[in-house]
């Protein structure tokens, strides 16, 4: 069942401008793309674990490379985080607007991202064996 909203003013909160767009859509919808955020909020909190781990492994890989790897998937955790919620509203506000939904940006970057750290974590590690 879709309803529309009442029209809202430009100004309140981010939910109330959401909610003045377009119509309800199924809820069914609304919740996988919450499913898809909370996805995307369990993969940035396992980046920055794995950079904490790094950061706390002194006996893995040298400091100046440890140290380098740590912060950058630190770092690429809160990015990920950042750019989970900016994911769910454009998704949410294309599925109010029955638009087309936006491609995941991110994802590529992420993945080419961490394979590329991966590679170069695994040559550091084979190197000090």
């Amino acid at each position: 069942m879709t309803t529309t909203q009442p029209s809202r003013s430009r100004g309140g909160s981010w939910a109330d401008r959401l909610l003045a767009e377009g119509t309800d859509p199924d809820p069914r919808f609304s919740l996988a793309n919450e499913r898809t955020f909370l996805a995307w909020i369990r993969t940035a909190l396992a980046l920055i674990a794995a950079g904490i781990g790094l950061a706390l492994a002194d006996d893995l890989v040298e400091a100046p490379l440890r140290h380098v790897l740590a912060i950058g998937f630190a770092g690429a955790g809160a990015l990920v985080a950042a750019l989970a919620f900016r994911r769910w509203l454009r998704t949410e506000r294309a599925l109010r607007r029955a638009e087309t939904l936006p491609l995941p940006g991110v994802a590529p970057i992420m993945a080419y991202g961490l394979a590329a750290a991966a590679i170069v974590l695994l040559v550091a590690v084979l190197a000090t064996r």
